[in-house]
C-alpha cells in the first residue's frame, strides 16, 4: 500500500503536554446527547421510590406497592415511545419462575423483565446492542420483603437513565437493533439478567455489545468522604469467562489477555462518551467487578457475549441496601435526595452515544489477522471487508505499545491490507471499520493471518 494513502488521524490522543485533543462529534448523536433531562431522571427515580420496596418476593399484584406495581410502571412508561419510533418499538413482559428450597429465594416465584426492543432499519442487519439495569431493590437481610427498600441509587438510577434513552432514541433510525432491559431479581443472584442470556444464547442473538448500568447515581462516598461528579467507573473482564480451547490458544499466542472483547468495548465507551459527554472522565477498571459482588453482565459473560458493567466511581457503604434511618448521627438508606441528577445524566450519555455510535457504525471487519511469517521489524496486517450490512468508507488501524493501557494512535486506510513501520513485537494493533460520518466499529484484535493462497 502506498505511503500517502494513509492518514494519521489523531483523536483523543494526548502525546506530549501541549499537544491538542480533537473532537469530532456527529450532531445527530450530540443533539440526542443534549436532550437528556435531569430532571425527568429524577421524577423517574422518585416514582420508583414511592412503590416502598421492588425486593423479588413483594407484591406482584398491589398496584400501589412491590414489585408488581414497579414493572408494570416501567412498562407504560415505555409504551409511551411507541408512537414515536413509527411503530418499529415493541415493549413486552418477559416472564420466568426461579426459587426453590435452599435457594436465596426460598420458594418458587414468577418475576418479570420488562423488555423494549427498538427494532433496526436495515432488515438484512442482525445486530443487537443491550443496554440493561435492574429494577428490584432490598434492604439488609435477604428475604425482607416488606421494609421500606427505597433503591434509589441501586438500581432505579440505571432504570431512570434507560427510560431517558426509550424516549429519546425511539424516533431515531439505526440499521442495528437495540435492546432496552429492566430486570428483576439482580439482589437474589442475576435472576433476570441469566434468564435473558440463556434466551439470547438459544435464540442465537448477534449480541455485539452489552451495557449495563448498576448504581451510576452517586457521586459521593462513605468513609474517605470523596464526591466526584466527574468519574464514572467501567468494569471489563480480561480472560473471557466462557473460552473454548482454540481461544484460550490463540490469547496465548496473541498475548491477548488484555484485548478480550470485552476489553474493546471498555476502551471503545471511554473514547465515545469522552468525545459526546462534556465534563466526565470514563475510568477504566481492568476486572470484571469489585470483590465478592457481581452484576448482570456477567451471565452474558458467562454465555460468551461482549458485555462490561458501568457504575459510579465513589460508593457509600451507609446507603446500600440500609433501611432508612438515622444511626449514630448519620442518616443511612438509598434515598432519592442523595441521588446526583447531573451526574446520572451524563452517564446517561455515556451510554447514549455508545450506543447510538456502534448501530450507526458498520459491522467489523472479518478475519483479521498479523502476518507473521519471516523476520521483520514491520508489521503487515490483513483482513477482509464485512459481509453484511453497508460498505465501510474505510478502516481504523489502533496502534498501542504493549505497555499501554489505551489505543495511542489510528491510521485511516482505505484497503484490506496495510504494511506499517512498527514492529509487531513492541506494539499492539486492532482494525476498526469505519462510516462516511466517522461512526466505527467495535476494534478487532487480530489473530495469525492467514496465509495468501
Amino acid at each position: 500500500m502506498k505511503k500517502e494513502s494513509l492518514l494519521l488521524v489523531f483523536l483523543f490522543l494526548v502525546t506530549v503536554t501541549n499537544s491538542q485533543t480533537i473532537i469530532d462529534r456527529d450532531p445527530f448523536i450530540s443533539n440526542m446527547v443534549g436532550e437528556i433531562s435531569a430532571e425527568k431522571i429524577e421524577q423517574h427515580v422518585r416514582k420508583l421510590v414511592s412503590f416502598h420496596t421492588r425486593h423479588n418476593l413483594s407484591s406482584k399484584v398491589d398496584p400501589q406497592q412491590g414489585i408488581g406495581a414497579a414493572w408494570n410502571w416501567i412498562k407504560s412508561e415505555m409504551d409511551k415511545s411507541i408512537p414515536a419510533s413509527g411503530g418499529r418499538l415493541k415493549v413486552e413482559f418477559d416472564e420466568y419462575t426461579v426459587g426453590g428450597q435452599g435457594q436465596r429465594i426460598p420458594k418458587p416465584v414468577t418475576l418479570k423483565n420488562v423488555v423494549a426492543t427498538l427494532q433496526g432499519t436495515d432488515p438484512g442487519d442482525d445486530r443487537k446492542i443491550l443496554i440493561s439495569a435492574h429494577l428490584d431493590s432490598r434492604a439488609q437481610l435477604d428475604n425482607d420483603s416488606t421494609s421500606y427498600a427505597p433503591g434509589a441509587d441501586d438500581d432505579a438510577s440505571g432504570i431512570a437513565a434507560i427510560l431517558e434513552l426509550v424516549r429519546i432514541m425511539s424516533a431515531g433510525k439505526f440499521p442495528a437493533t437495540i435492546v432496552f432491559m429492566a430486570v428483576s431479581g439482580e439482589e437474589h443472584g442475576l435472576y433476570g439478567a441469566r434468564h435473558m442470556a440463556a434466551r439470547a444464547k438459544d435464540e442465537k442473538w448477534n449480541i455485539i455489545a452489552m451495557l449495563n448500568n448498576d448504581m451510576i447515581g452517586n457521586s459521593s462516598s462513605s468513609e474517605t468522604l470523596l464526591n466526584d461528579n466527574m468519574r464514572v467507573r467501567v468494569f471489563s473482564e480480561g480472560v473471557p469467562a466462557y473460552e473454548t480451547e482454540q481461544m484460550a490458544a490463540l490469547r496465548k499466542y496473541t498475548s491477548g489477555e488484555n484485548d478480550g472483547r470485552a476489553r474493546q468495548l471498555a476502551r471503545y465507551i471511554k473514547e465515545i462518551a469522552e468525545r459526546y459527554v462534556d465534563q466526565l472522565t470514563v475510568t477504566l477498571v481492568f476486572r470484571n467487578d469489585r470483590f465478592g459482588r457481581g452484576g448482570d453482565h456477567s451471565p452474558f459473560c458467562e454465555q460468551g457475549f461482549t458485555a462490561v458493567r458501568i457504575c459510579e466511581f465513589n460508593e457509600n457503604y451507609d446507603r446500600t441496601h440500609k433501611v432508612p434511618a438515622v444511626v449514630n448521627g448519620i442518616q443511612e438508606g438509598d434515598l432519592p435526595e442523595y441521588v446526583d441528577y447531573e451526574y446520572v445524566r451524563k452517564n446517561a450519555g455515556l451510554n447514549l452515544a455508545t450506543i447510538a455510535n456502534l448501530a450507526l457504525a458498520p459491522y467489523e471487519p472479518a478475519n483479521c489477522g498479523i502476518v507473521v511469517s519471516g523476520l521483520t521489524n514491520k508489521t503487515t496486517l490483513r483482513w477482509e471487508a464485512p459481509s453484511k450490512g453497508q460498505k465501510p468508507a474505510g478502516y481504523y488501524v489502533l496502534i498501542r505499545e504493549t505497555f499501554q493501557p489505551l489505543w495511542e494512535r489510528k491510521l485511516f486506510v482505505t484497503e484490506t491490507e496495510v504494511t506499517l513501520s512498527y514492529s509487531k513485537d513492541n506494539y499492539f494493533f486492532a482494525v476498526q471499520s469505519v462510516d462516511a460520518s466517522g461512526h466505527e466499529s467495535l476494534p478487532v484484535f487480530p489473530g495469525r493471518a492467514a496465509v495468501k493462497p
